[in-house]
This record gives structure tokens, sequence and C-alpha cells, in this order.
């Protein structure tokens, strides 16, 4: 699995990939990040990537020029046999677990950044595949949405986590959040382990987890659980059934 990111700022990321479970898997060979200066692909003796607005307005938009001749640079030089172009923009869809696991099917992803008050829309039209968003919020850059999706969809990627067993599952993996965790000590400061985790019975266990990943999804976001319902309902009218 590999990722290749266009950016203004190519050192942002460094923190993020050279530290935890991304260092750890970069270093298997198992994810791979490449990070492309997009000013690289500027034009001029100043590297231009951006220009005024047409039609007026404040800040500064980036040329379409730049990133399509980035990708290009990309495809020629590192050829892959699946692919998808994604840019990080607020107006893109809710990145979410289930496209995390969607994009963790491709051999490599590629990271559009945008910048400044935003990227031609020529770039999403001929482009990119798709554009997700990190939330209702905007950000001063897709860098940081493009390390959630690389952080999201590594941790997918087979053999990235130490037990296959932790992504199944994470919360959003089920459709619901996941059940508490605890650890040693049994009792810290009047604060005790449920009892049912400490005894043995592995079928309670499961039993409890399930109730209380449910609990919390129904306190917390209850809209997870409509979504569920929904999809419920209509699995069973598409196979005829009540």
């Amino acid at each position: 699995m590999n990722f290749d990111v266009i950016t203004l700022f190519p050192g942002m990321f460094h923190g993020p990939l050279d530290d935890g479970m991304l260092a750890r898997a970069r270093r298997s060979g198992r994810v791979g990040v490449r990070l492309h200066d997009l000013r690289r692909f500027g034009a001029g003796p100043k590297r231009q990537v951006d220009d005024a607005p047409f039609g007026g307005g404040p800040g500064m938009v980036l040329k379409p020029e730049p990133f399509f001749d980035a990708v290009s640079f990309v495809r020629s030089r590192f050829p892959a046999g699946s692919e998808r172009v994604v840019l990080l923009s607020p107006q893109g869809t809710p990145f979410d677990h289930v496209a995390a696991a969607r994009l963790a099917s491709f051999e490599r992803i590629i990271l559009l950044c945008g910048r400044y008050e935003g990227i031609d829309e020529r770039v999403a039209e001929g482009l990119a595949d798709e554009a997700v968003s990190a939330g209702d919020v905007v950000l001063t850059g897709g860098e940081i949405p493009a390390m959630l999706v690389i952080d999201a969809v590594a941790r997918l990627v087979p053999g990235v986590l130490g037990n296959a067993e932790s992504a199944e599952r994470d919360s959003f993996a089920t459709g619901l959040l996941d059940s508490p965790s605890y650890t040693r000590p049994a009792e810290y400061r009047g604060l005790s382990v449920p009892s049912v985790l400490l005894s043995g019975d592995h079928q309670a266990i499961d039993r409890w987890r399930r109730e209380r990943a449910r609990s919390a999804t129904s306190d917390r976001r209850p809209d997870l659980l409509d979504s569920s319902h929904r999809g419920t309902a209509s699995a069973r009218r598409r196979r005829g059934t009540s």
C-alpha cells in the first residue's frame, strides 16, 4: 500500500510518519509514503502555484497545472496497478471508517492537499476521483486531513497492526462504538473494573462487551444506530423480506 502526497508543505508530515505505527509500517515495507512538493511543479523561475481568483474575492487560488503535472509525474515514475486520487476538501464527503476500508483495497492513494482560498475547481472535475472532508470545519490546508486518511487506511493494511483483531473490534468497524477498555490495577481511587471482566467467563465477557457497545452508541452516537437500522431495512427490502 502506497500513499503519494502532493502538498506545499511536505515537512508537516515528518512527525506523524516518523513515530509509532506508521513508522513501523514504513520500515516493514507494508506501507509506503512519498511526499511531493507542489512548488516543484510550479511555473516560471519563482515556481508559481497560485493566482488571484477570477471574479474577484479574497485570497489566492491554487492553479490546476501543478496538480495535473504532479499526478502525471507520480504515475510515470511510480506505476501502480490500482489507484485512487483523493482531494482533501471541506466540500468533500465526510471521511469515515467505511471510506477508509474502501480505500484500503487500492494499491496506491494519491492525496491532493489544498491551501489558501482553495484549489481551482478543474482539479476536482478533471483529476480527482473523489473529495473527502475531515469534518464540518475549515482547516488551513489539506495536510492534517491527509494525515488522518493515511493513518486510518494504513492500519487496515494486513500486517500493520500487531493483532488483526484490533481493527475488527474498533469503533465503527461493526457499526457501533467500541466497548470500554480496562487494565490493571483492578481498583484505582475507588473506581473498580467491572467484575465480569475478571470472571474468566468469555461468553459473559463477549455479551457484556456487545451490550456496552450498543449502550455507548445509543448514548453518544444514536445516528449510527439509525444508519444501521436503515441499512438493515434496505437490505431486507432488496431481498423481499420484512
